[in-house]
């Protein structure tokens, strides 16, 4: 059987739907499961059954300090061990973002899943063009964003769920294989030409300021999300690859498209 965790969470979720659509004998498991889905709460290391799973699709649990997601992945690394699954699938970062304020935790990981013993593949997701576009912001009817003219080689979320299904539901093919998972460049620029609008660029302190000022970030957010606006504004996120066309068995979906959709549905509303 292959596992799937955090299935209520987008990427997930996604996964779990896309094995089932390719009638694979799939689960989810999540810290708080619904109907059919296994408790797996990777802060409770009791918690971590994985008794007849031969797959595991290790879905980053990033939403934390580097210790505490590196602390939960060691914990379902060490539980595939000992429960005999036969390979992991971790979904970590592209390779263009190693220098991103999020990196470590990734290549902690890889780290751990390669020298585990067990079977595995690497998916370095690139970022979500869904990110992308909500990262945006309104000033009236123009976008605004941090990210200058660079261009960031963004992925829809879709696909990445997609290739995960793929490899999972045919592990030996992709032993030991590190995949570069990002899609074809786009720029604010062009995000806002796709929803016929204007773009401008405000200052990397102005867009730290802000993020500072949002209500509900966590303490590691503003850093993490500054360090995509950098990154992607000075050309360091535009790195393509063939990879995700390679593993899709569909056309990948428009990640302009899909950045916009996302930047046009945090518009607020006239009047």
């Amino acid at each position: 059987m292959i596992l799937v965790t955090g299935a209520n969470g987008h990427l997930g979720a996604l996964t779990l739907a896309a094995l089932h659509a390719r009638k694979a004998d799939a689960a989810g498991s999540s810290r708080t499961p619904g109907e059919a889905m296994r408790l797996l709460d990777f802060d409770n290391p009791s918690s971590l059954d994985l008794a007849g799973v031969t797959t595991v699709v290790l879905v980053s649990a990033g939403y934390a300090e580097d210790d505490q997601v590196i602390r939960r992945h060691a914990a379902v690394v060490e539980a595939a061990v000992r429960d005999s699954v036969q390979h992991i699938i971790y979904t970590s970062l592209t390779g263009a973002g190693d220098h991103l304020g999020f990196a470590l935790a990734h290549r902690a990981t890889e780290k751990l899943v390669m020298d585990s013993g067990l079977n595995w593949t690497i998916l370095r997701n690139g970022l979500y063009a869904e990110l992308f576009g909500s990262l945006m912001t309104w000033d009236g009817d123009t976008l605004e964003s941090a990210f200058g003219a660079g261009a960031l080689a963004a992925v829809a979320r879709a696909d990445l769920a997609d290739v995960a299904a793929i490899v999972a539901v045919d592990p030996e093919r992709h032993t030991g294989r590190v995949y570069d998972l990002v899609g074809v460049p786009i720029t604010a620029a062009s995000v806002a030409g796709h929803l016929g609008t204007g773009h401008r660029t405000i200052g990397l302190a102005e867009y730290r300021r802000r993020l500072l000022d949002t209500p509900g970030l966590l303490p590691f957010q503003p850093p993490m999300l500054s360090s995509i606006a950098t990154s992607v504004r000075h050309g360091f996120l535009g790195t393509t690859s063939t990879d995700l066309q390679d593993l899709l068995d569909h056309p990948a979906r428009d990640a302009l498209a899909i950045a916009a959709a996302a930047a046009s549905a945090a518009r607020p509303e006239s009047g």
